[in-house]
């Protein structure tokens, strides 16, 4: 971030906010391997991990022999992603940095892949200029991402109904609508597919789900620190929210139905 971009203010409050979503690893490192593998990812190949949190799916390409690069906003996931690689004994080189300036060169990596990362840049022209620029020609994108009429999608547009983003600053389910991928990806891409996949978090109830969310989800947890003064409307929040969980709660199971959305196409 440099004193010049719009965004930084709202990049700061993003940093800060999300550096309690390690906790959270042990659900995304399941899809980190389906994205892994819908990629394609092989022994040999240069990678970038954009917004990779905690490195679960830069771990699982080094994994498969790729030389792997991670990057995130939040230094505190850079840390936890590091540890992650030294237990696995494997060289990843993590750094906290900026989704919209990617400190790398032109037509740098083999394949670039982001799960549930760079959809929350703000300016998603700027987020996947940056992907497509240190990817090589005829390299892989692939990316992970929310649709917005499931149940993440709705949790996300439901806090923005009591928490409006910065004038400018786009919704990030918006990337998991392939239509509007589609139209991003025009004239860049090519070869662009697409797949659903599912996610499923354990809980023991919708009210254990709540709670553990709003401890996690960068989001929540500014939405929750809003309204703690409020206690009427933190209540008919976590109601609403409640509801919205209900939906998607697999009770004879104990787990969250979280259906996901990946991208993958080749830089034209």
């Amino acid at each position: 971030m440099t004193a010049q971009d719009p965004f930084a203010g709202f990049k700061a409050v993003q940093k800060e906010a999300w550096s309690l979503f390690t906790p959270m690893e042990v659900f995304t490192t399941p899809a980190a391997a389906k994205l892994v593998g819908f990629a394609g990812v092989a022994a040999g190949q240069r990678l970038l991990d954009v917004g990779c949190g905690t490195g679960v799916v830069a771990i699982t390409a080094a994994r498969r022999g790729a030389t792997v690069r991670g990057l995130d906003l939040s230094p505190v996931l850079i840390e936890r992603a590091r540890e992650h690689a030294q237990l696995a004994n494997l060289d990843v080189d993590f750094v906290d940095g900026d989704a919209e300036s990617l400190p790398y060169g032109d037509n740098e990596f083999d394949v670039v892949l982001s799960q549930f990362g760079h959809m929350f840049a703000p300016r998603p022209d700027v987020a996947i200029g940056e992907m497509l620029r240190v990817l090589k020609p005829g390299g892989t994108i692939a990316f992970s991402t929310w649709p917005p009429h499931l149940y993440v999608g709705r949790m996300f547009a439901m806090i923005g109904r009591h928490l409006p983003p910065p004038e400018g600053v786009a919704s990030p389910v918006l990337w998991g609508d392939p239509k509007i991928v589609a139209e991003r990806l025009a004239g860049k891409a090519k070869g662009v597919s697409f797949e659903m996949d599912m996610m499923t978090p354990s809980a023991l109830s919708p009210q254990h789900f709540r709670r553990t969310m709003e401890a996690t989800i960068g989001p929540l947890i500014k939405l929750v620190a809003q309204y703690k003064d409020e206690p009427d409307r933190l209540k008919s929040f976590g109601a609403e929210f409640e509801a919205l969980i209900s939906e998607y709660f697999d009770a004879g199971q104990n787990v969250m139905r979280q259906q996901f959305l990946m991208t993958k196409a080749r830089k034209a």
